[in-house]
């Protein structure tokens, strides 16, 4: 008698909550534009008056030359953490390469990184392509920006 009490009191709400829970769950990301965040970051896209700069991206590269470039932080908060480029397929959310850069601390004066590195990837597919660079300092702050270019 005990037992079967334990399990409705206890038990059994516990299972029809994680029932009804999933079910809403399931229901709202079915919505368009959602998405489920489980790490939330701030996002700051580029600008002129943005605090992260890609520096060194032309508008045109051939298939045999390198996409070479460094990111610029204008901001105090960022003095260390980790740099991360990527490009895509523009249109398309298809990864051509990418790139990471761990624990890059700015040297004295200097608020260009990577430190002692540039980003150099060869494209040999001609096409249009987007190049997203991110930073996130120890902090777990985020800030990126994104640029485009073209390979003939």
């Amino acid at each position: 008698m005990v037992t079967r009490r334990v399990f409705i009191v206890f038990i059994l709400p516990v299972i029809f909550s994680i029932i009804v829970g999933s079910a809403v769950l399931s229901d709202v990301l079915q919505q368009p534009d959602r998405e489920l965040n489980l790490w939330p970051m701030s996002y700051s896209e580029g600008g002129s008056h943005s605090s992260i700069e890609i520096m060194g991206l032309s508008e045109q590269y051939t298939t045999t030359e390198p996409v070479e470039i460094q990111v610029k932080i204008d901001d105090s908060s960022f003095s260390c953490g980790d740099l991360y480029i990527t490009i895509y397929s523009s249109g398309k959310s298809d990864v051509i390469t990418q790139g990471g850069f761990f624990d890059q601390c700015f040297e004295s004066g200097s608020k260009m990184v990577p430190v002692g590195d540039i980003f150099s990837k060869i494209i040999d597919t001609p096409g249009s392509y987007e190049i997203v660079v991110e930073m996130v300092s120890k902090q777990l702050q985020n800030i990126s920006t994104k640029g485009t270019f073209t390979i003939k």
